[in-house]
């Protein structure tokens, strides 16, 4: 009878250190954006979608964006953030807005949707191309900004420089209140779209949205793999009836290289195999697509991710 008492003991306790061993969640502190924003928004709505369906418990945390989150990880402060693919590009080189700080303490995990950059101009300024901005007064993002970054490049590709026109640092929503007001003739954005600051400003004022062509675009792409030919649809914005093709970057999730493989496996199959939830959740989840978020990240994959890639094919 003891025996038999002593082995049942024995059975429940190895079932208790079972249950706590899986009851165990795994804690990852998730960089997202500015609490209003569409990183912030986004990262709430996948966290809490993949929580119930990895049992790994999300921290969400708002926050400066891609350079401050790419900082938060190499300090160890958070695991895993969403950034943009050009800015963490610049991390991973040691190059623009990483000059002199690279670092490599982050993997890539998946290119989640587009963020587009939109030359918004002012027709009646006679500005009908990329060439047309040369001597104009344009806006081109904050100062030391990812969008100031974009607007170098593309200017450059066109043989256009800073120099070379009246360059205005303003946000989105001064960018288009000074086109409004004529003390600019076009600006720079990048930014999902269709993006609110240009929506209210095409509702006053007649704007259009300028083309890259297919030669520069191409050279672009060359230079910066981490670009992405787009077309914004006529329509896009009141009163554009033609489409632009213009260049994309990627808003990407990154981890913490001291990720486990299983976990970050776990989270890259439960993103893609959950697409309706996340998009119910937010509707930027529509673009979740597996082959999207491997095309033009220039960072390598973290070995869970790449597993899963892998294992469906859009990685050979």
């Amino acid at each position: 009878m003891k025996k038999k008492i002593l082995s049942t003991i024995a059975m429940l306790s190895a079932v208790a250190i079972l249950s706590t061993a899986c009851g165990k969640s795994e804690t990852v502190r998730l960089a997202t954006g500015g609490n209003t924003g569409t990183y912030y928004a986004y990262g709430t709505a996948v966290a809490q979608v993949l929580g119930g369906k990895t049992g790994v418990k999300f921290n969400v945390q708002s926050t400066g964006a891609s350079k401050a989150n790419i900082q938060l990880i190499a300090a160890g402060e958070v695991e895993m953030a969403v950034v943009q693919n050009d800015v963490m590009d610049y991390a991973y080189n040691g190059t623009d807005l990483f000059e002199g700080e690279k670092t490599d303490d982050f993997s890539s995990m998946a290119a989640l949707y587009a963020e587009v950059c939109q030359i918004v101009a002012d027709p009646s300024a006679g500005i009908n191309s990329i060439e047309d901005l040369r001597g104009k007064n344009v806006s081109v993002g904050d100062a030391g900004s990812g969008v100031e970054f974009n607007a170098k490049q593309i200017l450059g590709a066109y043989g256009i420089t800073f120099d070379d026109i009246g360059k205005q640092n303003l946000s989105f929503s001064a960018s288009a209140d000074a086109l409004k007001d004529d003390k600019i003739d076009a600006f720079f954005c990048t930014a999902g779209a269709p993006t609110t600051a240009i929506m209210d400003l095409a509702t006053s004022n007649k704007i259009s949205i300028l083309s890259i062509d297919d030669e520069h675009a191409q050279k672009l792409i060359a230079d910066y793999p981490f670009y992405t030919q787009y077309p914004i649809p006529a329509g896009t914005y009141a009163g554009v009836d033609q489409d632009a093709m213009t260049l994309a970057v990627k808003a990407t999730f990154i981890v913490s290289n001291k990720l486990p493989e299983e976990t970050v496996y776990n989270m890259t199959k439960a993103l893609f195999e959950n697409k309706e939830a996340i998009q119910s959740a937010h509707a930027k989840g529509a673009e979740l697509d597996p082959q999207y978020a491997v095309e033009g990240v220039s960072v390598p994959f973290h070995p869970g991710a790449e597993k899963y890639y892998r294992e469906i094919g859009v990685i050979q």
